[in-house]
């Protein structure tokens, strides 16, 4: 036993904070990568099993996924989230015991706020269609995961509070796994096999988010088995001198989770707004039929979102793991430190999320094609969306640092004025810019909070950023040159290959990515700036590409 608690010990030697974010990042950043690999990979046979149904089997799933976030959000209510930094901020304070309780009386407000949120998803279902009574069975496939999602989410956001992001990570992916596996299953079964209606292959993939959900409890609940004797060690080793109430623990939570509710629910409610004002202007400027508006919007809320969401994942993941440290350094009273971790945030985002953006609209065309049969108008719409991608990042990443500094009101209010900008050049936009126009209200919208959230960090905690220009203008530099060079490539194989076929379009994506992403290492590492953003972890990239 003795042996036991010195190798945990020495497991538990504390590491810097930027460490600790770089570690996180990573394990969140592989987890969420691979997942939306595989959420984007599916749709390679998916859609071809749909033939000429897939735009509209597309619109359908779309439009489930949509609402079910909204009420994904909500059953969860912020509280993972919340949880996962107040575990962190009494961690911090060596009180461990409090943490643990925080979470055991959080399990039973969770498993409550998800069936009621199935409860009343299954419910409204009918009153949500918009006249579609294809889209019905769809919501109630979905209402049935609401059931376990809140659990899941919880016991995410508990590993998160002890910045252990592995099991938070290694969930997603098995959730995605079998997620997958049945969509694909079903669809194939229903399409191929007993030629049975896309609206019920639909339903069935949709049904699979619980399948998926089932998969990464039980991988949760793995790790919690199995890290129990590091917990217990903290716990008997709490100093045990803070004394909170659970009456105060709950009230902690919810009074911390409602920035979450409405930070999380903002890219969401963009989308919302999208699916039930889209049709609404197109039918008011437009000619065309509802199935062809059904068409677009399929193409930049379905197709395109699904691949820049792989980016976007990115940010996400990196603003999961800034929550805690931030958390803790406010604790601690450590302005100093909570101004390099709010710099170091920044500045790891743009390192990482300039190059994909720009680089997934070099490569769009093939991309687009790999994935979906050959659509002349939605291969644009997805290099446009590359670059709003940018600005959604940007804003999960700025408003979880306010989050995380404890500046919740101005994280809701600067959210709110970047939705209410969206929402008045929504009309304009769509009506002059046809399918484009959701996507650049979108992107002004975010690009209005983004601006106000760091004006505010930049003055409430005057924050140097003579460094931060440096590195974001050679990222930016670097960027561009790579996305030159792999638009060339790319549209200098599309003259001599065929732009309809799959199988080539993987050989010019593979190239033009692998090209692309040497050129971005290459003078980063050279130029030593990836040496200021990844630190250590530089020169092994530098012994791998051998690069002096």
């Amino acid at each position: 036993m003795n042996d036991n608690n010195e190798q945990i010990k020495k497991d538990l030697e504390e590491t810097s904070s930027k460490e600790k974010m770089l570690k996180g990042s990573a394990w969140m950043t592989a987890g969420s990568i691979f997942s939306r690999i595989l959420g984007a990979i599916y749709i390679i046979p998916w859609a071809t099993w749909f033939g000429v149904n897939y735009l509209q089997a597309n619109a359908l799933f779309t439009k489930g996924y949509t609402v079910y976030a909204l009420f994904l959000m909500l059953s969860t209510a912020g509280i993972p989230s919340a949880v996962g930094k107040q575990v962190a901020h009494y961690n911090s304070l060596n009180e461990y015991g409090i943490g643990r309780r925080l979470f055991k009386r959080s399990l039973g407000v969770m498993m409550f706020l998800g069936i009621i949120s199935a409860m009343i998803l299954w419910f409204i279902a009918p009153l949500i269609s918009q006249g579609d009574a294809a889209v019905i069975p769809v919501y109630r496939s979905l209402a049935v995961t609401l059931l376990l999602i809140p659990v899941m989410s919880l016991t995410r956001g508990f590993f998160q509070g002890y910045f252990d992001m592995a099991p938070f990570a290694i969930s997603q992916l098995v959730e995605q796994v079998a997620r997958i596996v049945y969509m694909l299953a079903a669809t194939y079964l229903i399409t191929q096999v007993l030629h049975g209606s896309y609206q019920s292959a639909v339903v069935q993939s949709t049904f699979a988010a619980f399948i998926g959900a089932v998969g990464g409890l039980l991988v949760l609940l793995w790790h919690y088995w199995r890290k129990r004797p590091t917990m217990n060690y903290l716990l008997a080793h709490s100093n045990n001198k803070l004394e909170v109430s659970d009456k105060r623990l709950i009230k902690e939570i919810l009074y911390q989770s409602i920035p979450f509710i409405i930070i999380g629910s903002t890219t969401t409610l963009y989308n919302l707004f999208d699916q039930f004002s889209f049709p609404t202007i197109m039918s008011f400027v437009t000619d065309y039929s509802t199935k062809e508006i059904n068409a677009l919007y399929a193409l930049f809320a379905g197709n395109a979102n699904k691949l820049i969401m792989i980016t976007i994942s990115v940010a996400a993941a990196m603003a999961d793991t800034a929550i805690p440290l931030l958390s803790q350094a406010v604790t601690k009273n450590d302005n100093e430190e909570v101004s390099a971790a709010l710099l170091d945030s920044v500045e790891l985002f743009f390192f990482v999320m300039l190059p994909c953006s720009f680089g997934m609209a070099a490569v769009s065309r093939p991309l687009y094609v790999l994935f979906y049969p050959y659509d002349y108008t939605g291969i644009f719409v997805l290099a446009f969306s590359s670059y709003i991608a940018l600005a959604l990042g940007l804003f999960m990443v700025l408003a979880a640092l306010l989050q995380g500094i404890y500046e919740n009101t101005i994280a809701i209010k600067f959210a709110i004025i970047g939705m209410i900008v969206k929402v008045i050049i929504q009309f304009p936009l769509t009506a002059f810019l046809h399918v484009y126009g959701p996507l650049a209200a979108t992107g002004i919208g975010m690009t209005v909070s983004n601006v106000l959230i760091f004006r505010y960090l930049y003055f409430k905690y005057n924050l140097n950023i003579n460094k931060l220009q440096k590195n974001t203008n050679m990222m930016m530099l670097f960027s561009l040159f790579m996305f030159i060079v792999v638009l060339v490539i790319s549209f200098a194989l599309g003259k001599v290959t065929n732009t309809y076929s799959k199988f080539q379009s993987t050989i010019v994506l593979i190239i033009g990515a692998g090209i692309g992403g040497y050129i971005y290492a290459f003078l980063s590492l050279k130029a030593r700036l990836a040496d200021d953003i990844l630190g250590a972890r530089a020169n092994f990239l530098r012994r791998i590409l051998r690069i002096k």
